[in-house]
């Protein structure tokens, strides 16, 4: 598992060299440590937005980072429902809808500060809510699904969360945006780690057929007391198991 790390955090690193070399990389600056933003992060958007999968679903859960908000615009501006995770998911998820703010609103809505402001913050999303598209971030993906972040694992465990809450299953589209300089060869995947369906660039999409499983939930066996503690979701979670 060490070599595993080692390896996906080279991958990183080059990824991140790479982008800021080339000068392809907007604000946030520099891009190391984050889902880097990239210069056609909103033709990108627009492309996916374009798909059939964001056209069908009326609930979209999106990731908070830079590369990725406006696409978060975009659903509220067609009155979806938003579902966003609070950075590190400290405080759990805001719920958004485009009804609850002025129309003059929704661009700065959109952002992490606005989410907070316009969004409904909950531990745990509503039961009753089934998420129909969910959009992650990326730092790298490679064409057979695989997907590499920016190394904190939160992605994954919101994918896991959801999944026990039965808000996603197998067949929820999962997407993401990118620059064609993160798309590489091959990626190494983990039982811990979930492959997409779909990569967008400002101009090109790819579909996936998949190879890897998703994760069927949170492997409980591998959380540990300290992460249940410190974590709101992961410790209602558990208290609802027991």
């Amino acid at each position: 598992m060490a070599d595993i790390k080692d390896e996906k955090q080279r991958l990183r690193m080059h990824i991140w060299s790479t982008m800021e070399r080339m000068g392809i990389t907007i604000f946030p600056r520099p891009c190391f440590g984050r889902i880097p933003n990239f210069i056609g992060s909103i033709e990108a958007a627009k492309l996916l937005c374009k798909s059939k999968e964001f056209e069908k679903a009326e609930v979209v859960f999106v990731n908070p980072d830079s590369p990725q908000r406006f696409i978060r615009e975009i659903v509220l501006r067609q009155g979806k429902m938003l579902i966003m995770p609070t950075p590190r998911l400290k405080e759990g998820f805001l719920i958004l809808n485009s009804d609850r703010m002025p129309r003059s609103k929704i661009r700065y809505a959109a952002t992490i500060r606005g989410a907070f402001k316009y969004g409904i913050k909950s531990i745990l999303p509503p039961s009753k809510l089934h998420i129909d598209l969910k959009v992650v971030g990326s730092v790298a993906v490679s064409l057979d699904g695989a997907r590499l972040g920016k190394g904190g694992g939160y992605s994954d465990l919101e994918y896991a969360i959801l999944r026990e809450l039965e808000l996603v299953d197998e067949t929820t589209p999962i997407i993401t945006t990118v620059h064609p300089v993160q798309i590489v060869k091959q990626i190494p995947m983990t039982k811990h780690d979930v492959p997409i369906d779909a990569i967008y660039t400002p101009r090109d999409y790819y579909r996936i057929d998949r190879k890897y499983k998703r994760p069927k939930g949170i492997y409980w066996d591998e959380v540990s007391r300290n992460m249940i503690e410190s974590n709101p979701i992961l410790k209602k979670l558990r208290g609802m198991r027991l």
